[in-house]
């Protein structure tokens, strides 16, 4: 299963692994055992009050995205014109850029304006007359807005981790966008651009650029559009003070496990079989 990531408004739109494990993977309980007793018996130790991100409004996106442009730096070009065909071997969610703002005459409304930059991989066959495939990076982009309900706030917040002259944490809500992995669902070699794209004076930010290695360049050669399947889910939070029932500290209730062992053979004994390796699951039809 692909890993999902998430991206927030609040963090430049870092990706953040979205992964949780359970206690057995990590070595640590997520509840101990008079915890679950006390829960069993219907009560708990304390109440205690926390920050946290609260969920008003979310919406999950299922998109087939046609025949976005693939912006190359000045040598991927050269390879793209050079070569007989290209194939599409991957494609990721390098960056998301995003906007919170507020929607008129709609109070607790808010736009997400959004900005998928896509790091597409590619296969060249016939480049220079190599029999071997040469390997090119390229970029597409595709802009998505959605309306979520984010309710209404007036605080201004002032922390110690901005506490410079100015710096207000304002209270506009966070925006969260959770991909996995896009399909390739095709790649087309074109050589004039289509009318309709109107794609000649995109920007990309300039770390997209050297990731790439060099200068994004524009029309000169071959144009390549590729078709996508994205998964997203996009959210809006907001951080606030909430009473929630304490049981019990979250105690370890057993030992780590050192990955250094003296007999490696006992080690790999340990390890489960990996069954779903050999045999992929089958599609579920659902009906019982």
């Amino acid at each position: 299963m692909p890993e999902a990531i998430t991206y927030n408004s609040n963090r430049n739109s870092s990706p953040v692994s979205a992964s949780h494990h359970g206690g057995s993977g990590t070595g640590i309980s997520g509840t101990s055992g008079a915890a679950c007793e006390a829960a069993s018996l219907g009560g708990f130790r304390e109440a205690v009050c926390l920050n946290a991100g609260r969920v008003y409004d979310s919406c999950s996106g299922k998109d087939c995205l046609e025949d976005l442009r693939v912006w190359l730096t000045g040598c991927g070009q050269a390879a793209i014109n050079e070569g007989s065909s290209v194939k599409c071997r991957d494609i990721d969610v390098l960056h998301v850029a995003m906007d919170v703002e507020e929607v008129p005459f709609n109070a607790g409304y808010y736009s997400v304006d959004m900005t998928f930059y896509f790091l597409v991989t590619l296969d060249v066959y016939g480049a220079g007359g190599c029999a071997a495939p040469q390997t090119v990076q390229g970029v597409a982009v595709f802009d998505k807005k959605v309306i979520l309900f984010g309710s209404e706030g007036s605080v201004r917040s002032f922390r110690s981790d901005c506490s410079k002259l100015g710096t207000v944490c304002t209270d506009m809500p966070i925006a969260q966008v959770q991909t996995v992995d896009p399909v390739c669902l095709g790649l087309r070699v074109c050589e004039h651009p289509k009318p309709e794209c109107g794609c000649d004076h995109v920007c990309f930010p300039q770390e997209i650029e050297e990731l790439l290695g060099g200068e994004i360049v524009g029309s000169c050669g071959k144009y390549l559009y590729l078709t996508v399947g994205l998964f997203t889910i996009v959210s809006l939070e907001r951080e606030i003070q909430m009473m929630v029932p304490v049981y019990d500290f979250c105690i370890p209730e057993k030992e780590c496990t050192t990955s250094c062992s003296e007999d490696p053979c006992e080690m790999f004994r340990k390890i489960r079989f990996p069954v779903s390796e050999f045999f992929p699951p089958k599609q579920d039809c659902g009906c019982n």
